[in-house]
């Protein structure tokens, strides 16, 4: 009978203390993510937003984190906001958009081309080297307008689902051709989306970071970019970052919520 009783106090004694314990501990999700939290682009008001994308995705804490900050909890062309000006930074995107009277500062004119004056000297540059090499560029398109890309996009709808048309084309006012720092090319020889069966092609993917250029929407990073692969397209970012986003194997998007927008 004592026994009995001194089994029945430890059960009574166990259950209390686990009850005690319940209600005092601290949930894992306030000690990760807490307000002083170490990555500098963590956002506190976002906090819940970054614990159910990382239960959802299996992704690093940081990947989670980076990839809510740039908009990828949501549907493309959802959640999206007036993009900030950032120079040769600027980000345009599916989440960020540039107003219809958006003129970019420093454009250039040549031979009825647009282009950021900057990142034409780069290129010029580049073809140069090139040139050298007895390989050649050019560039097909640069500076769009919003009512040009808005007639490109239109038209591509009469043909194929806005659904296809996304992968490939963007919505006027989020095509970073506006912003006169994107550029297609080809090599004078095969149609552009034959560039990546070319010499130059393989030049540029091993030396464009070199002259501030990536290649903007790459294989494999459909998921972030929003776009399929895309090897004539280019963007000017300048050398520092060219060269990080290369050595990573990154994104411009990742790129600019690392460390521009925080």
């Amino acid at each position: 009978m004592k026994k009995r009783y001194v089994v029945c106090l430890l059960i009574l004694l166990f259950g209390s203390i686990s009850v005690y314990l319940f209600h005092n501990s601290k949930p894992i999700i306030k000690e990760e993510f807490k307000p002083n939290f170490t990555f500098p682009f963590y956002k506190e008001e976002k906090k819940d937003e970054y614990l159910s994308y990382k239960d959802k995705t299996k992704l690093s804490l940081k990947e989670a984190i980076i990839r809510v900050n740039i908009g990828l909890n949501h549907p493309f062309y959802t959640n999206t906001k007036r993009t900030i000006d950032k120079g040769i930074l600027t980000l345009v995107n599916k989440y960020n958009y540039i107003d219809k009277d958006y003129l970019p500062n420093n454009l250039i004119t040549i031979s009825n081309l647009t282009i950021n004056k900057e990142a034409y000297e780069s290129f010029i540059k580049m073809k140069q080297d090139m040139n050298k090499e007895n390989l050649n560029i050019r560039i097909i398109s640069a500076y769009r307008s919003y009512e040009y890309q808005e007639k490109l996009y239109n038209n591509y709808l009469k043909y194929e689902s806005r659904s296809l048309v996304d992968t490939y084309s963007a919505r006027a006012g989020y095509s970073e051709h506006h912003t006169g720092l994107a550029i297609d090319i080809d090599n004078e020889k095969l149609d552009y989306n034959k560039f990546y069966l070319t010499k130059e092609y393989l030049w540029m993917n091993n030396n464009s970071y070199k002259y501030g250029f990536i290649l903007r929407y790459p294989k494999d990073k459909e998921n972030i970019t929003g776009y399929s692969y895309e090897p004539w397209h280019y963007r000017y970012v300048g050398i520092d970052v060219a060269k990080y986003i290369k050595k990573h194997n990154s994104t411009f998007e990742e790129y600019y919520y690392e460390f521009i927008d925080i």
